[in-house]
């Protein structure tokens, strides 16, 4: 048995202004989401929808978790930059240095993204969406790879990286030193168990590979809130027949 990466969770002050900013870069039907939120259902093999869901929580430091955007090609980069910042993306600065390649934008709320530049041989057939970049050990990338039951297809230096069996993006780990924290995180994977009804059966089989169960989640919506080794929070959920 494993675990399905049903959804990345973006909190939001204003769920819709920002789903309309990522429908509007990424592509996407915007529905509505059974927990009060918005949600961008996927548009391409990423097989994840994007949920965005409110707080009243302003963004405090930096995420743990971002998208790397691919281009075909330096004019690619500089279209898909253009078109970020007219639905109002911005310029950030987090420490890049001026000689790399790729661009550094935040999204309204302040989410970190980049877009890659092109001949990024470790992003070659991902998608647009080429990554989603973590900041972790290689221990959570062990983890990762056990609960979705996506191989490691990156292990050196205490850098990982695993992939799905069907293809799609790749979620890489970074290695230490890791990010101190600020506060809740803002983005978040929601998993679903293969077989909706065994979602304790999946909780248990989670909780031998790592993760603890914790008191910050959404009790409220019968998902069971976790972290997995590096404190990383997460969601077990059983999505509704009409998700």
């Amino acid at each position: 048995m494993t675990s399905q990466l049903f959804a990345v969770c973006f909190d939001a002050t204003e769920p819709m202004r920002l789903a309309q900013f990522w429908s509007g870069l990424l592509g996407g039907e915007i529905t509505d989401d059974p927990h009060h939120g918005v949600a961008l259902l996927p548009s391409d093999d990423t097989g994840f929808r994007i949920r965005f869901l409110p707080t009243r929580e302003q963004k405090a430091g930096q995420n743990r978790m971002h998208f790397d955007l691919t281009s075909a090609s330096l004019e690619d980069q500089q279209q898909t930059v253009a078109k970020a910042l007219g639905l109002g993306a911005r310029h950030i600065d987090i420490g890049q240095r001026p000689e790399e390649g790729h661009v550094v934008l935040a999204d309204p709320e302040g989410n970190e993204f980049c877009v890659i530049e092109p001949g990024n041989n470790f992003l070659a057939d991902c998608g647009f969406i080429g990554a989603l970049a973590c900041d972790g050990s290689q221990e959570v990338g062990y983890f990762w790879s056990k609960a979705l039951a996506w191989p490691l297809v990156w292990d050196q230096d205490q850098e990982t990286a695993i992939r799905s069996p069907q293809g799609g993006l790749k979620i890489t780990w970074g290695g230490p030193p890791l990010m101190p924290r600020t506060g809740r995180d803002r983005l978040r994977f929601d998993l679903a168990p293969a077989v909706p009804t065994d979602r304790q059966a999946e909780v248990e089989r989670l909780l031998s590979l790592g993760a603890v169960c914790i008191g910050t989640g959404r009790d409220e919506t019968g998902e069971v809130a976790m972290a997995d080794p590096d404190g990383n929070e997460f969601a077990v959920v059983t999505p509704s027949p009409s998700a």
